[in-house]
Order: structure tokens, then C-alpha cells, then sequence
């Protein structure tokens, strides 16, 4: 094997080919990047055994072959050289790579070919063209609702059609919140199918990383779920989970009567509680919503901080006097809208809370409140 590449042109390949490999941990085949070099193109791919990277770049095929490199060690070399031509050539005898750039040479160990497992095709049949950053978007918008624990049933992203309906419905939930966005997409409707797909978060967390604002191809083949680009020239691919996603229309009946709603100024909401929550401590991570008329009043207290409180005007219809929400949850969920104002439909001082946005009128966030009880360390008995 033997090529000659320009670093600029294939940089971003061997990193995002890293990425996905273990650092230090896992089988030696799974730490490496496989080169293949043929008909003056250089292919890159990487596996985790689960997700499989595969990129392919211009190059001057030299001498065609495969070889595989330790990944983390040659993408900390490659990235530190300066711009401009590099040969890359396999000397059998002594096991290496040899990159040479000018007046610098290298020598890498290489793993034997025989490891190599040929990579997954994209299969070209019912592909369907998405906006890369509608679905980075998505990904934003439901990623941080998701579990984090791989044992967790909500460690998923579930994306489906909804039934009698020409929306796709995408969702995350862990158990504090629940995110959703619908969408129109008729092929997508057609590709996911009657019960949808469910997407492992690291593989969404891969994904966003790998993405463009540039349109994609997505399929799947009964495996694996594919995404490339427009030109094929790169694509991820990931095993389809067969995980059961939790039963969430129990969150959404909660909001089908009339419950106490809150219209607020989204921006001022945020710095208000970016100001309380430097009063929040390790164990006292909430703010309180005090509800008076026309007016919310937070507030949140810690022995060792001191107490902050500030008033808001809202616009405010209801019966709940007060409802608790983790700070830092709440400025979160607000970031992800763009809506000017928000609104926040409470169904009970400890039952779930809505959050929606007329600029956002396709997607909301459910969010629990927090139930704090107070002790009693002792009584006064009448004597």
C-alpha cells in the first residue's frame, strides 16, 4: 500500500473515524482505522463492533492495498503536522506505516489485514433525503431528555409515524422530563414503518457530531440503521435496537383538561433563574414559583449562600399557589426554545408540567416538578 494525500482534504475523515474507536480500552482491532487505498481514492473506517464509521477521500494510489494503524496514535500524529502533501507506504517487512512529510518520517506498527471485517453497504433501495440540520436539531432538542444509564428503558430516542396521522413523532424522556417533536416527512413516514425506531443516545451523541447542515441519506435494512451524505462520500451506520420504549400517553393525558397556565418572557425567565441559581447549594438545587396574580415570585435559599428572590410579570390564569422546579433543568429547557414567550401549563403543584412556544409549535417539553417535604424534629404538647 502506498498513497500520496493532502492533509486538509482528509483530516477531518481520520477524526471523525477516531471519534468513535475506544481510547485505550477493548480488542486492539477495535482501536483500529483501517486504511484502503484504490483507483486513486483512500478509504477510512472504524468500528466500536457496533457503530461503523467509513469515509472515502481523494488520493494518488501509489500502490494499492489495506492495512490497519492504531487510531488514537496516528490521528495525534497526523493532526500536529503542518498542511501540504504526505506519502503514506507500508513496509511488510518491518510491520509499519511509514508517513513521511519533507524532511519528516514516521514509522507506525500496523495491525495484520487478515483482522479486517468488511464494513456494512448503504443499501441504495428505499434511501430517503433529510435536512442534516433538521436532524441536528432533533437531536438537540431531545437528546439531553434522554437517560443517560444503558440499563435505563428510556436510554433511547424513539422515532415514529403517528398512527392515522401524516406526522412523524420523535421523543426522549429520563425521570424528570420528556421531550417531543412532530414533523412532516412522508418518505421518513414510509421508511420507519408502523412501530419506528429506537436510537441508543451515544449513537445520537456520534451522530451530531458527524453531521452537517447539508441533506443526508437515511435507510435501513432490517440491521442496521444507514446515514450518508448526499454524495455517499461518508456515512455512519448502527444496529437497530429492539428495547421496548416506555408508554408516555400517560403524560400526554394529563394535559387534555383545562389545567393553570403561565405566559412569561422567555429571556427574562432565564436570567432570572441564571441570578437564583447562584443561591442554590449541592443539596438545594431548586427554585421556588410563587404564583400572586399577575406577578411570579422565585426565590431559592441555601445555609451557605444566602436567599435571592425576584419578581416577574406574568400572565397567569390558575389555582396552584407555588410549584418547585430543579433550577438548572428549567434554564435548560428554555434554552432549546426560540419563542420570545413561554408557556407553562401546570396540572397540580406536584404533577407534570408542560412547556410549549408559539414559535415552536411543534415541539414540547414535559417536565416534573420537585416534591420537597418538610421534617418535623419536634412538637409542643400542651401540659
Amino acid at each position: 500500500m502506498k498513497a500520496k494525500i493532502i492533509k486538509e482534504g482528509i483530516l477531518d475523515g481520520i477524526s471523525k473515524a477516531t471519534s468513535i474507536i475506544p481510547a485505550k480500552t477493548g480488542a486492539a482491532f477495535l482501536r483500529t482505522l483501517w486504511l484502503e487505498n484504490r483507483d486513486n481514492r483512500l478509504k477510512i473506517m472504524s468500528t466500536d463492533s457496533k457503530i461503523e464509521f467509513f469515509g472515502e477521500y481523494e488520493a494518488e494510489t501509489l500502490e494499492p492495498g489495506l492495512l490497519g494503524v492504531q487510531g488514537r496514535s496516528f490521528y495525534d500524529l497526523f493532526r500536529k503536522l503542518p498542511p501540504g502533501e504526505i506519502t503514506l507506504s507500508q513496509d511488510q517487512d518491518q510491520g509499519v506505516l511509514l508517513l513521511e512529510q519533507g524532511r519528516r518520517k514516521y514509522k507506525l506498527p500496523t495491525n495484520d489485514s487478515t483482522w479486517f471485517q468488511s464494513f456494512s453497504a448503504f443499501p441504495e433501495d428505499g434511501a430517503v433525503a433529510w435536512s442534516g440540520s433538521h436532524l441536528r436539531k432533533i437531536i438537540d432538542h431531545i437528546g439531553y431528555c434522554i437517560a443517560d444509564d444503558d440499563t435505563d428503558t428510556m436510554f433511547f430516542m424513539k422515532m415514529a409515524p403517528v398512527e392515522n396521522e401524516e406526522y412523524v413523532e420523535v421523543c426522549g424522556m429520563n425521570w424528570h422530563q420528556f421531550g417531543m417533536e412532530r414533523f412532516i416527512h412522508p418518505g421518513l413516514y414510509e421508511l420507519l414503518g408502523e412501530d419506528g425506531i429506537l436510537i441508543p443516545k451515544p449513537y445520537l451523541l456520534e451522530l451530531k457530531k458527524w453531521l452537517t447542515h447539508e441533506d443526508i441519506l437515511l435507510n435501513i435494512d432490517g440491521k442496521r440503521i444507514f446515514i450518508a451524505d448526499k454524495n455517499r462520500r461518508e456515512r455512519l451506520s448502527f444496529p437497530i435496537s429492539y428495547d421496548t420504549f416506555p408508554n408516555y400517553s400517560i403524560f400526554l393525558s394529563y394535559f387534555e383538561k383545562e389545567n393553570s397556565r403561565m405566559l412569561v418572557d422567555r429571556e427574562e425567565l432565564i436570567d432570572s433563574l441564571e441570578r437564583i441559581s447562584l443561591f442554590n447549594t449541592e443539596t438545594q438545587r431548586c427554585s421556588y414559583f410563587v404564583f400572586q396574580e399577575q406577578e411570579m415570585v422565585i426565590y431559592s435559599e441555601g445555609q451557605d449562600t444566602g436567599e435571592g428572590t425576584e419578581s416577574l410579570n406574568v400572565d397567569y390564569n390558575g389555582d396552584i399557589e407555588q410549584i418547585i422546579f430543579p433550577t438548572r433543568n428549567v434554564i435548560e429547557i428554555l434554552s432549546h426554545f426560540h419563542s420570545p414567550e413561554i408557556r407553562f401549563e401546570f396540572t397540580d403543584h406536584s404533577g407534570p408540567c408542560r412547556v410549549t412556544g408559539d414559535k415552536d409549535s411543534d415541539y414540547f417539553v414535559i417536565l416534573m416538578p420537585v416534591q420537597i417535604e418538610e421534617e418535623t424534629y419536634y412538637t409542643e404538647e400542651e401540659i
